[in-house]
């Protein structure tokens, strides 16, 4: 009974100071008021608020700026081809047999006709010898019997019988020396000659590659047109090439001949072009980007690193006075074909109207720019800050 009552008071002990505590709180709440320790209010009176932050666009930003232009646009039919020499070809040997002799080097020049290459012609030395003295013997029995026949010694059927033999001969020379001929692999035409491993003593078998030999004097492109290029395409027609291992050079050249059929599958047809190589610098094998003009045409153009590409759509910043300021206001723009750095406009902007020429990812659609430079029109150089001087151009 005692433990039970002993419980029970400091059960209500216990509440009871909670009560107190409670009452404490509050009343302190109460002296320091809504907005925190009399501190914090009194620093809150002092500085007038919350901190002001920048919430808006911030000053003008510094921008360079370049006009519309009009230039001149070439429409051209760009295609890609590979070169090739002008005659190209992969040497080998007619027969099987051993290397006896090498008479060329690795790049050098050689003339039509030339021996490159000579195989071991021991036999067939010896049968060209014997076929020249079989006709040796045959043309002095036909020259005798012919001189019988022409004092009546001798019948029309057995001189022409000599006749016979003396040609057999004689072709038979004509064989030997083909066979013997066959052992020299000779320069079809002149021209350089490739890489090679061959080497005397090496056996040599018909159809085996021996080295390549290129007229590299001028280079062949055949490339592949659409049909629908079909009337602007004609044989003589000038053309211009690049070449990726010459960057920013131009290669002049002409259309040689177009093939007479268009392919049904691709719609396309064939044409050789050639370009002469003096120096040797195109090679056969490169990859040439080839462009055929079509015609001219005068539009308004602007810089590519004026444009912004949002999604499908291109975009760019034109400058305008907005009282004592300068703004820049995005614009759409309908783009065209592109050529030496700038951009055709065909929609959306007007030759003469200034444009942020760079730096577009730090300009917002309305935000005062401060201009730097203005190529062409230094008039649209004005600085924004009301009262000041316009900078000079390229400051």
């Amino acid at each position: 009974m005692i433990r039970r009552h002993f419980f029970l008071a400091a059960a209500i002990l216990i509440l009871v100071l909670m009560v107190v505590a409670g009452g404490w709180k509050l009343t302190i709440g109460k002296k320091q008021g809504p907005g925190g320790p009399p501190g914090a209010a009194m620093a809150a009176q002092k500085g007038g608020g919350a901190p002001r932050g920048g919430g808006g666009m911030g000053g003008p930003a510094p921008v360079n700026l370049v006009p519309a232009q009009s230039k001149t646009f070439t429409d051209a039919i760009d295609v890609i081809g590979v070169a090739k020499g002008r005659q190209s070809v992969t040497l080998t040997a007619a027969t099987t047999q051993l290397v006896e002799r090498v008479r060329f080097t690795d790049g050098q020049s050689v003339a039509k006709g030339q021996v490159l290459v000579e195989l071991k012609s021991t036999e067939q030395s010896a049968g060209s010898a014997q076929a020249q003295a079989r006709l040796v013997q045959a043309q002095r029995d036909y020259d005798r019997w012919k001189q019988l026949a022409a004092q009546g010694y001798a019948s029309k059927t057995a001189l022409d019988q000599r006749e016979a033999t003396y040609l057999a001969a004689k072709a038979d020379v004509e064989a030997a020396r083909a066979r013997e001929s066959d052992r020299m692999v000779r320069a079809p035409f002149s021209g350089v000659m490739g890489l090679s491993d061959i080497a005397p003593g090496m056996l040599i078998n018909p159809g085996v590659a021996i080295v390549t030999l290129d007229d590299i004097s001028a280079v062949r492109v055949d490339f592949e047109v659409p049909d629908r290029y079909l009337a602007s395409v004609r044989q003589g027609q000038p053309l211009v090439a690049r070449i990726d291992a010459y960057p920013g050079e131009t290669i002049q050249g002409r259309i040689q001949t177009l093939d007479t059929r268009i392919d049904e599958r691709t719609r396309a047809f064939t044409a050789r072009a050639e370009f002469p190589n003096p120096g040797g610098k195109l090679k056969p094998g490169m990859m040439m980007r080839i462009s055929i003009a079509r015609g001219q045409r005068d539009v308004v153009a602007a810089p590519e690193a004026a444009l912004s590409v949002q999604g499908d759509t291109a975009f760019v910043y034109v400058v305008k006075r907005d009282g004592d300021r300068s703004v820049a206001e995005q614009r759409a723009v309908l783009t065209g074909a592109r050529q030496n750095g700038l951009v055709e406009i065909r929609e959306g902007l007007q030759v003469g109207e200034q444009i942020v020429a760079d730096g577009l990812n730090k300009i917002q659609p309305g935000q005062p720019v401060r201009v730097q430079a203005a190529a062409g029109a230094r008039e649209a150089a004005a600085d924004t800050q009301p009262g000041a001087r316009s900078p000079r151009p390229g400051a």
